[in-house]
């Protein structure tokens, strides 16, 4: 896709298309604008915008992918990492890999996310497992676990809005 396609409109954050467009060209810029969302420096202020972007970027996969956020003391993104990538219903995640990351980051918090193919957004007891395993490894290192966001088709679940983290 040529990135000429789109052009920025008067009012930010409104874009242009010149010509014809196809659904191809729609999703990589809507992937591109979401990326840009959880780009390094950016300041995660509003749950809602962030949910959105992860949504974006994992709710149409066909396997699971569990990512983590790295964020600075004033929740500046540091790093938006696709760590783990399983089947169509499971991923193997490890807490030695992600304390590893957060470590070379110079990370304060995180926040994990990881998507269900099968579009329904709920967590399962093992997701709540794996929140509280790395939730405790990575408090041995003090970086603070902000939250486990499990992206569907039909939404996004914050299990620090359950109270589960």
């Amino acid at each position: 896709m040529s990135e000429k396609r789109f052009i920025a409109g008067e009012q930010a954050g409104t874009y242009l298309a010149p010509g014809p467009v196809t659904e191809a060209d729609i999703l990589h810029m809507a992937h591109k604008l979401a990326r840009r969302r959880l780009a390094k420096g950016r300041v995660l202020d509003a749950p809602s915008k962030t949910f959105e972007a992860l949504r974006t970027l994992l709710q149409e996969c066909e396997h699971e992918i569990f990512a983590v956020v790295l964020l600075d003391n004033q929740h500046r993104i540091l790093r938006f990492e696709q760590l783990f990538r399983g089947t169509i219903d499971a991923a193997s995640v490890y807490p030695r890999e992600v304390v590893k990351l957060a470590l070379a980051c110079n990370a304060a918090a995180a926040i994990f996310v990881h998507n269900h193919p099968s579009g329904n957004p709920e967590p399962s007891r093992a997701d709540v497992a794996i929140t509280q395993r790395l939730r405790d490894a990575l408090s041995l290192v003090d970086i603070r676990t902000l939250d486990h966001v499990v992206v569907g088709l039909e939404g996004c679940v914050s299990l620090a809005e359950r109270g589960q983290i």
